[in-house]
């Protein structure tokens, strides 16, 4: 039986995207975490991952993480961008991965700047959001 320990090895280290993506069904935010790390894991898996809910902080720090992966294509983005929006909203502070989002080329900057007029946005995000986008052009 594997231990914990276990699948957070494996996610560090393999590279098969079926086993990534089994992994990914695992209840360890440690290990979603990992996998979010691991460059062989698959668009899919990502997007797969965007969806997962620990705590505030686990989750906060996983839309991070597969917004600076280096696989995360348009649709990951955009599931990572819904998913900081709805916890905007609920009055988290996902900042971390809207300022990420902002140096994705593969969104349109007014896809990322509505994020700044959510009710969780504080004025510092929001310019922080502005200049982040303004190294862009």
């Amino acid at each position: 039986m594997p231990t914990p320990a276990d699948y957070l090895e494996l996610a560090h280290t393999e590279n098969d995207s079926s086993v990534l993506h089994r992994l990914a069904q695992c209840p360890y935010p440690f290990v979603w975490h990992a996998l979010a790390a691991n460059p062989h894991t698959a668009p899919g898996t990502l997007l797969h991952l965007s969806t997962a809910r620990d705590s505030t902080w686990n989750d906060n720090r996983l839309l991070r993480l597969l917004t600076e992966h280096p696989r995360a294509d348009r649709t990951v983005l955009r599931a990572v961008r819904d998913a900081a929006a709805a916890r905007l909203t609920e009055g988290e502070r996902p900042y971390a991965a809207v300022l990420a989002l902002a140096a994705r080329t593969e969104l349109a900057a007014e896809e990322i700047r509505q994020l700044g007029a959510l009710r969780g946005s504080s004025a510092r995000l929001r310019s922080r959001l502005d200049r982040h986008l303004g190294l862009r052009a």
